[in-house]
């Protein structure tokens, strides 16, 4: 797995954002180094010595030329930074908070009550980010700093309109007020991505554990709708909903044909999922029937539906094409079986964390 959190010493005593720069002749061909660029003066097999002006930072465990661009936050007092943005990345995702007001059946990563401001990190390490990247923002749950997240999103749209953004939440906090202050946003540049579980309102407040929960969101859809913006519609696969989920693709045409984008996710066994597993894990391989039919509907009344985090070789072959490898690269991996496997190249495999018995009784047909 790609390590996210790096072993440091650093001579610093308060925490900075810093971009690591370890190619040769830095300080002779690169006159556009910042203030917040440190360079590589030293390297072995197990360490790197870097120099820039919050002071010398040494990494342990990593080969240099492999965080050559990558932007860190380095805490001095834990000994520790960690990657914001990897360089030669596609899945660089910034963690806003930690603190969120629902408790998903499935949530890969618990909420916390206590919560610390990155944005001004955040702002340091977007502006530092290689050209044309997609930064995701997730939490816990966002929008609860609604207004520092939108004044945010508008600072770097402005400053840098090469970057695009994916935002996770659960859109349950906008209101009518939030209109204007979303329509000065370059929303192009922007995908919502909405978590709608199915269209049975008891069914969804359930797995989301939030009474009301299945009203709020429809409010805060209809609200991004009307500001113009981009919106991912996802829809993780468990027991609790795999049966309603042509009824759920039926509601999405007719009540939400405005989505950009329709994602039916395979479950992820981490967190509270890990906890659940048993009660929730829907074997998509052995009942594929539930998720082609809601697939089938959806694309035929012009949704693009996709599937997010399934194995190619769980799905019939006529349905892989809707099935882009999607699992982040830092927490991807794959099993024994996949070994020597023609449709590896092109499959997104499992996370890192999957149980080895996998749980797929159609699995290693190509």
């Amino acid at each position: 797995m790609i390590p996210l959190r790096l072993k440091i010493e650093t001579d610093a005593i308060d925490p900075y954002v810093v971009r690591l720069r370890s190619f040769e002749g830095v300080a002779h061909d690169t006159p556009t180094l910042s203030s917040f660029d440190a360079v590589l003066g030293y390297a072995t097999g197990e360490r790197a010595d870097f120099s820039s002006g919050a002071g010398t930072l040494r990494v342990f465990g990593i080969d240099a030329s492999d965080v050559n661009g990558d932007v860190l936050f380095v805490v001095p007092r834990r000994g520790t930074a960690h990657r914001l943005i990897r360089a030669n990345s596609r899945h660089n995702t910034l963690l806003v908070t930690e603190r969120c007001d629902q408790l998903c059946l499935m949530c890969s990563q618990p909420p916390k009550k206590q919560h610390v401001d990155m944005f001004p990190y955040f702002e340091t390490a977007v502006l530092l980010s290689p050209e044309n990247a997609t930064i995701g923002l997730s939490g816990g749950e966002p929008t609860l700093f609604k207004s520092e997240l939108l004044e945010f999103l508008g600072r770097m749209l402005a400053e840098r309109p090469d970057i695009d953004f994916h935002v996770l939440t659960n859109a349950q906090h906008f209101d009518r007020d939030d209109l204007a202050k979303l329509g000065e946003l370059d929303l192009n540049r922007v995908l919502w991505g909405v978590p709608v579980y199915s269209s049975d309102p008891y069914v969804h407040d359930r797995i989301v554990a939030k009474p009301g929960a299945f009203d709020k969101v429809r409010e805060g859809l209809s609200i991004l709708c009307q500001a113009g913006a981009k919106i991912e519609l996802r829809t993780v696969l468990m027991k609790p909903n795999a049966a309603g989920l042509a009824d759920l693709a039926g509601f999405v045409t007719t009540s939400l044909p405005f989505v950009d984008k329709w994602a039916i996710m395979q479950l992820e066994n981490i967190g509270y999922g890990r906890q659940n597993w048993d009660s929730l894990f829907f074997d998509s391989s052995r009942g594929f029937d539930t998720v082609g039919k809601a697939l089938d509907l959806a694309i035929s009344r012009g949704i693009n539906a996709m599937l997010y985090n399934f194995p190619l070789c769980t799905l019939p072959p006529n349905y892989r094409t809707f099935a882009p490898s999607t699992i982040s690269d830092w927490k991807r991996t794959y099993v024994s079986e996949c070994a020597g496997c023609g449709l590896r190249d092109d499959c997104g495999g499992f996370f890192e964390w999957h149980p080895k018995a996998h749980g797929y009784e159609r699995f290693g047909v190509t």
